[in-house]
């Protein structure tokens, strides 16, 4: 006998506050998932990168080693490494269980905006203020990169990584995708300085926000614009823009204190959820629920859906 398949519950959208952190580090420069959602990464003004468990409110590990404030951090696909990267031109890969400095790569001419681990967690890549993007390989005790990408013609503010193809967004306007199988560079202008960019869960799409406060949801394969989103205010700092987990929605932090969310197909606005009287720094959305990270003077608070109950055990 066949059983029906279960019926997907409507997207909901995170709204509820769950929880806050007390990050204790300065300005929390940026908020991140790990892998699996459960844990998330903090980056500190203060220096320090800060490892919690959001639902329970518990800070499990402090990693101290930038010389100066840490601006991006990234967990490896198993949990055993981090990566972070600071305005001290850095880039540091870290071993998550006892808290020590494993690799300091230096190569960057100025501040390291964005870092990522590849799939294996075998190379780092790191985009900085110098227009680079540098590959470096965990696993030699090469001092140098790999592989530097240098086609952007200004700092590179935001950088993801699929199984093969690196998306990089770049002060200079620029969207640029690296397919590393087919060798291949793709560049779509934007025209105003990008300081987010995103691929969407199913691959076919990037998201990229821009200083002119507006998202742009780009088809991936010819460039095409399939979608503009605005009512949000981003004209100074770089704000983070995100993906929700089914990709119904796409959000973005907001100078005016608020993180916004669109319904990516019809272009409407969905929620502006108020977070702080100050700008929302940075956001993280969870990979797989809807859960929501925003991070704001010096605080991350962590969000759910109006209709989550905490499971025996959980805070609520």
């Amino acid at each position: 006998m066949a059983f029906p398949e279960p019926k997907l519950k409507k997207p909901e959208l995170p709204k509820k506050l769950l929880g806050t952190l007390e990050c204790k580090q300065g300005a929390v420069r940026a908020v991140r998932f790990n892998v699996d959602g459960n844990y998330c990464l903090t980056c500190g003004s203060d220096k320090s990168l800060k490892l919690w468990n959001p639902l329970k409110g518990t800070l499990l590990k402090t990693y101290s080693g930038h010389g100066y404030e840490v601006l991006d951090a990234a967990g490896s696909f198993d949990n055993s490494q981090l990566c972070s990267c600071g305005a001290d031109k850095t880039v540091v890969l870290w071993d998550v269980a006892t808290g020590q400095v494993i690799r300091k790569f230096r190569g960057h001419a100025g501040k390291v905006n964005c870092v990522q681990f590849n799939e294996e967690a075998t190379v780092i890549l790191s985009g900085a203020i110098d227009s680079s993007v540098r590959c470096w390989d965990c696993r030699s005790r090469r001092p140098d990169p790999i592989q530097i990408l240098d086609e952007a013609k200004d700092g590179i503010s935001s950088l993801k990584v699929s199984d093969h193809e690196i998306l990089t967004g770049s002060v200079d306007g620029r969207v640029r995708r690296y397919d590393l199988r087919a060798g291949e560079l793709y560049s779509d202008y934007i025209g105003s300085p990008i300081t987010c960019v995103c691929f969407s869960k199913d691959g076919q799409c990037t998201l990229a926000a821009s200083l002119d406060s507006t998202l742009r949801l780009l088809d991936k394969d010819t460039g095409e614009l399939l979608g503009e989103y605005t009512g949000h205010k981003n004209v100074t700092y770089k704000m983070d823009c995100c993906m929700s987990e089914r990709d119904t929605h796409v959000g973005s932090c907001s100078e005016d204190g608020k993180v916004y969310f669109w319904d990516l197909v019809e272009g409407s606005l969905a929620l502006s959820l108020p977070v702080s009287k100050t700008a929302v720094q940075s956001l993280s959305f969870h990979p797989t629920e809807s859960c929501l990270l925003t991070a704001a003077v010096g605080r991350v608070q962590f969000w759910r859906e109006e209709s989550y109950v905490a499971e025996e055990g959980e805070p609520a």
